[in-house]
Parts: structure tokens; sequence; C-alpha cells
């Protein structure tokens, strides 16, 4: 475990050591979850999805509907429904 301190500005702002942010590939512009228990603070790089995997859970998503029997029409469908329930 590598562990460094870090400032808070007047404005929140949290400057990482440049150590950890090499470390862990974070760079300007990267997204952090940042989560508490009450007592302690995380802060988690966001890493998106690489393409091949997202296409790969396409594929998977498109031969489940296609194997329950289900349309492009159905799918187009049910999201309607979903987002008229959001607004309700």
């Amino acid at each position: 475990m590598q562990i460094e301190m870090a400032s808070v500005s007047t404005k929140g702002q949290v400057v990482i050591p440049g150590a950890i942010r090499r470390r862990l590939g974070i760079a300007a512009g990267s997204k952090l979850v940042v989560m508490t228990d009450g007592e302690n603070v995380l802060m988690k790089p966001v890493q998106p999805p690489r393409l091949a995997d997202f296409e790969q859970l396409l594929a998977e998503s498109r031969k489940a509907a296609a194997d329950a029997g289900l349309t492009p029409e159905d799918v187009s469908e049910a999201i309607k429904e979903v987002r008229r329930a959001r607004r309700r």
C-alpha cells in the first residue's frame, strides 16, 4: 500500500499525488467514484469498458433476445414503457 498526503483546497478540490496518479493511470479528465462510510473517503478510478468487451456483450444480448423470440420492435416498446413509467 502506498501512502501519500494530499490537501483540500477552499473549493473542495483534492490533488492526488503524482506518484499515485501515474501508478493508477489517472490523467486529466479521468473519472473517479468517490465513496464514504461516514468516516473514510475512498476514490476509485473508473475505467471505461474496452470496445471488444462491449461488442461481445452486445452480441450475447442479441442472441439471448433472438432465442427468446424478441424482435427489435419488442425491445423498442419495452424501452418506451420503462421511460413512460419513470415519468409517472
